[in-house]
């Protein structure tokens, strides 16, 4: 269901630094435009990873329920946390998105593929109900909307990160040929839904989705729906190196989840069992934690929508 509602006052957070620079260079156009439309928006700009989370956490606190996250899935990812973080959050939040970062995977779950549509939907005041992912780990707990990976994933973007990053989405495929010279088969033993026995078959990798698409234009779930109470999770086996690079163009077509050895279940919960840390994928951004487990939320945010 899509609602309408009347309020222009948004507390928006600027992450300059997202999409190698692009936001910081884009982002006084497209609020100025806004402004010039009757927005009243509070702007804060971050200066350090970790900041978004720490500015939408006090904004939250002191009364802000409508925000907007300017910059990459990862700006949304810190701005989602940091209002949930906020120990008065009463599942009331609406976030906006202007995507002017690399991946921007989330928002074509909700048909906006481009700049202008973003800013159409701010103006129509139109916003979908939105499951959020919790997250509990070995020290806390986490929240996301788009999709938590691990195994080449998570190895992959991590590399991507470090060497490639100014090189956009190409980045990844290019930290991928590298990653697959160490190709490994981890076994992540978890239940779904509390299933029994434990998964503990060794896969490539593993990802949990609330939305359709990563990495941009990647169609990592295409059963996925973003309001529908349950996680999507794309398993691939343990594939070789040529199996990996062969099965990698599908997964922009979404055709993967057809080939052998890949698999697309549902839950609403899943237990990890006696895991060790590990580098997790979160909304693009690469963290190193011991899962426990995933639980969602359901509607628990509303988004600005086409």
């Amino acid at each position: 269901m899509t609602s309408v509602g009347s309020s222009r006052s948004f507390f928006c957070i600027v992450n300059e630094a997202a999409g190698g620079g692009r936001c910081g260079r884009r982002a006084r156009a497209f609020l100025d435009q806004l402004q010039h439309d009757g927005f009243d928006l509070t702007i804060a700009t971050t200066t350090a990873p970790g900041h978004a989370t720490s500015l939408a956490r006090a904004a939250y606190m002191d009364g802000k329920r409508q925000f907007l996250a300017v910059g990459g899935d990862g700006t949304a990812f810190e701005v989602l946390n940091g209002a949930f973080a906020a120990p008065n959050f009463a599942s009331d939040l609406s976030l906006g998105l202007l995507p002017l970062g690399t991946g921007n995977s989330f928002l074509r779950d909700f048909r906006i593929t481009t700049d202008q549509q973003a800013l159409d939907a701010l103006r129509s005041q139109r916003r979908s109900p939105c499951d959020v992912i919790r997250l509990h780990h070995r020290t806390g707990q986490l929240v996301y909307m788009n999709l938590l990976s691990m195994g080449l994933s998570a190895a992959v973007g991590a590399h991507a990160n470090q060497h490639f990053k100014r090189f956009g989405l190409t980045g990844y495929a290019m930290a991928l040929v590298a990653r697959l010279v160490d190709l490994k088969h981890p076994v992540y033993p978890l239940r779904i839904d509390d299933a029994a026995p434990a998964d503990t078959r060794p896969c490539t990798l593993l990802s949990f989705c609330n939305s359709q698409y990563t990495g941009g234009t990647m169609h990592m779930a295409p059963g996925a729906n973003v309001c529908d109470g349950y996680l999507d999770i794309v398993r691939v086996g343990a594939f070789s190196r040529w199996q990996t690079l062969r099965s990698f163009p599908s997964i922009y077509r979404g055709t993967h989840v057809h080939q052998p050895g890949i698999e697309q279940t549902r839950a609403q919960r899943v237990t990890f069992e006696a895991m060790n840390e590990i580098d997790l994928m979160i909304d693009g951004e690469v963290v190193h934690l011991a899962p426990h487990s995933l639980e969602v939320v359901a509607g628990a945010l509303e988004i600005f929508a086409a």
